[in-house]
């Protein structure tokens, strides 16, 4: 039996080309609005320039050092459920139902990605996404224990990077990506960025581990203008 969704996961993939984003007012919604906020915020792929991105000193070491586990694409299901659920720093949450439907229709026609953070065989972390030739938009990320959601996002840049893409969409200005270099740029030049990613390919290497884009990154990172 086919699923019924407020609208197509084609649709969805048309609005991202535009640069337009679904959410819902809570989970319990049934409706979904579309966005374009008049400033987009991004996380810059860069590691040198005057936008660039940034990992902090201490992560880097639990980057490093940490006995959790990485993963992409083994559970996107369960990533964007537990984006969904509420937090102790919020009540509430955008993905409803059709929202969920929908990314996980998207991830089975091979657009949308996640990215586990492991302890064991215990999913603690995560962040879930849209690639589009070399445009990657950043949906939502969850922790349940310290870290897990910067240490899926610091693997999530090193893929990308090693892939070759070009821009990582956040969406909205967010004092906890700020650590990472999160700038804001208006609308139009938003858009210019977008076709500009999107008339070029990219590949997320979804048959590779992390672990060597990682050490690249890390290893690039420890440099005089990036400690």
């Amino acid at each position: 039996m086919s699923e019924k969704y407020a609208f197509s996961p084609e649709t969805l993939i048309k609005a991202y080309t535009l640069g337009v984003f679904p959410m819902a007012e809570s989970a319990d919604s049934p409706d979904i609005q579309f966005y374009a906020p008049d400033f987009r915020g991004l996380i810059p792929l860069a590691i040198d320039g005057p936008t660039r991105f940034h990992v902090p000193r201490r992560l880097r070491r639990t980057v490093r050092q940490t006995r959790l586990s990485v993963t992409i694409d083994r559970a996107f299901a369960d990533v964007i459920a537990q984006c969904a659920e509420p937090h102790s720093n919020r009540a509430s949450t955008w993905i409803n139902q059709d929202i969920k439907a929908l990314y996980i229709a998207l991830h089975k026609l091979g657009f949308a990605h996640s990215v586990e953070v492991w302890d064991g065989e215990t999913l603690v972390g995560g962040l879930y996404g849209v690639a589009l030739r070399s445009a990657f938009f950043g949906e939502s990320m969850f922790s349940r224990v310290t870290d897990a959601s910067k240490i899926a996002l610091v693997h999530l840049v090193a893929r990308l990077r090693t892939g070759g893409f070009t821009l990582l969409d956040a969406q909205f200005h967010n004092d906890h990506l700020e650590q990472f270099g999160l700038f804001e740029v208006p609308r139009e030049e938003f858009e210019e960025m977008l076709a500009t990613a999107l008339s070029q390919p990219a590949d997320l290497a979804l048959g590779q581990p992390s672990g060597p884009m990682i050490h690249d990154l890390l290893s690039a990172l420890v440099s005089p203008q990036n400690t």
